[in-house]
């Protein structure tokens, strides 16, 4: 038996027992896990600097050595996440509908874990806290295969987290991490389809297509993050500013940040040069299609590449559209089924745009920046799915929980 397939082995036998552990002794491992994440932060912190050291060498992106990094103030986040997802209701049992049919059979839909989830990553560390809190809470036993730029950092958090739920009931292998960073242990996890359950995806585009082309086991994809705001011709312009200010630039690293800015043309002469001095001030590269380089000349010409860029970093696409169906039309084209927003004192055209825009998240009057289980209330997030089957959006306990139907009856027979 090969090292991948002991692993999933193991986790296929403790996901029968986790499944039916308590809440008391879920949220009992969690708060273990989040006191032992502060008590050996030095331990994190040392396996961290050993994979920073690494990457530095490299070609890394300054978005990804920024993923990459822990501190103390990340980690004591880490550890409040976790506390968070403690004090959420636990999913698990709930009955989702219950009814009973005309011969007496009662029925109920229960929601019970997936089982055995396994998750392939790239760059950030606090994805293994996350990823193993949010699976134990909805008591699915996790796999968790972290990319080569943070293998001492997720090994060590991996570490902490199994002996601390261990040491709160949670049976052994429950929580496992793939040491190895060989692409075939990547490549045979996939094809794991007797023991893993579901399989998650978090990373770049290179990572996502490989795992959606080469698994055999069901993917949850979270897909890459092409998210454009629109200014509206009936936009409040101060609150406009402030929202793509903080859409592109409060952290342009992540897939929630706004890659494109579409502008109404009949605002584009007051609203540009706002926006644009604002930018330019914090040091954003700006690609801009012919109209609004008309209004503010210092930018990049934009090209068909551009508006397809899920860049993730300080720079940004700005397009100006003749009306809200072209900006419709325009996200229609090229986003990603992430998170699209409009900011409008319209009522009719927010209503439009939320009906017609087909993304995982819309927002009207909000930043980009608040597609996040976090935000959502979810504790934390698996990812966010831009899929539309099974789950959509940021994926929290319930969209890693499935459900079975449990039927009571008194002797019924039939005919």
């Amino acid at each position: 038996m090969t090292y991948i397939e002991t692993i999933c082995k193991n986790a296929k036998a403790a996901s029968a027992k986790t499944a039916t552990l308590g809440t008391k002794v879920k949220n009992d491992a969690l708060l273990a896990m989040a006191e032992a994440f502060e008590a050996r932060k030095d331990e994190i912190l040392a396996a961290n600097r050993i994979d920073l050291d690494k990457a530095k060498g490299t070609d890394m992106s300054s978005a990804m050595l920024k993923r990459l990094e822990l501190t103390e103030k990340k980690i004591a986040l880490m550890a409040d996440g976790v506390r968070q997802i403690a004090a959420l209701r636990d999913p698990v049992g709930e009955t989702i509908e219950g009814y009973v049919r005309p011969n007496g059979m009662e029925i109920r839909k229960v929601r019970v874990p997936i089982g055995v989830i396994g998750i392939i990553y790239e760059s950030r560390p606090n994805v293994t806290a996350d990823a193993a809190a949010l699976c134990l809470k909805a008591g699915n036993a996790v796999i968790l295969r972290g990319g080569k730029e943070s293998i001492n950092s997720n090994k060590a958090i991996a570490k902490i987290i199994a002996e601390a739920a261990e040491t709160a009931g949670v049976p052994k292998g429950t929580v496992q991490i793939v040491e190895t960073t060989d692409r075939a242990a990547a490549a045979e996890l996939m094809r794991m389809k007797k023991y893993v359950d579901c399989l998650i995806p978090r990373g770049g585009k290179g990572l996502i297509k490989a795992v959606i082309e080469n698994s055999t086991i069901p993917v949850i994809e979270h897909g890459d993050g092409n998210c454009h705001t629109y200014i509206d011709s009936a936009a409040d312009l101060d609150m406009a500013c402030e929202i793509a200010f903080n859409g592109k630039v409060q952290n342009p690293g992540v897939c929630n940040a706004t890659e494109t800015l579409i502008v109404h043309k009949d605002i584009a002469k007051d609203f540009l040069p706002k926006i644009c001095a604002r930018y330019a001030e914090a040091g954003v590269t700006m690609h801009g299609d012919e109209a609004a380089r008309a209004v503010y000349p210092d930018m990049i010409p934009a090209t068909e590449e551009d508006w397809a860029t899920e860049y993730l970093e300080l720079e940004i696409a700005i397009k100006v559209a003749d009306s809200l169906e072209d900006a419709i039309a325009h996200i229609g084209e090229y986003g990603s089924g992430h998170t699209e927003a409009i900011v409008t004192d319209s009522v009719s055209a927010a209503k439009r745009f939320t009906s017609e825009v087909d993304a995982a998240a819309v927002f009207v009057n909000v930043s980009t920046r608040f597609t996040d289980g976090y935000e959502f209330g979810k504790g934390a997030e698996m990812g966010i799915s831009t899929q539309k089957l099974h789950a959509r959006g940021p994926m929290g306990l319930t969209e890693i929980t499935t459900y079975k139907y449990v039927i009571t009856g008194n002797g019924q027979l039939r005919g």
